[in-house]
């Protein structure tokens, strides 16, 4: 079943659809990883599936490091909390 074209791309699209109801560009990582390896698999790739989970391994993230690059935390935006709201 990993090594069926369709099987990663509706994952791809299920993962897409977390993310739409989450946001916070975890989800989106994983289904760029799923559909390279759905879209390498359509294109002919004939590999293992150790070798298709190692692939979306590491395009996912990959993805996510560049999407944490391009749109993620920015400079002053991180919150630094002086006090703790449990102490009187």
């Amino acid at each position: 079943m990993a090594e069926i074209w369709w099987v990663w791309l509706a994952g791809a699209a299920v993962l897409a659809i977390l993310e739409i109801l989450a946001p916070a560009f975890v989800f989106l990582g994983f289904a760029i990883g799923a559909a390279v390896v759905g879209a390498a698999l359509w294109l002919g790739l004939s590999v293992g599936w150790p070798w298709l989970v190692m692939g979306f391994a590491v395009v996912s993230l990959i993805a996510w490091l560049g999407l944490r690059a391009a749109l993620g935390v920015r400079k002053g935006q991180v919150k630094i909390w002086d006090r703790d709201i449990n102490e009187n």
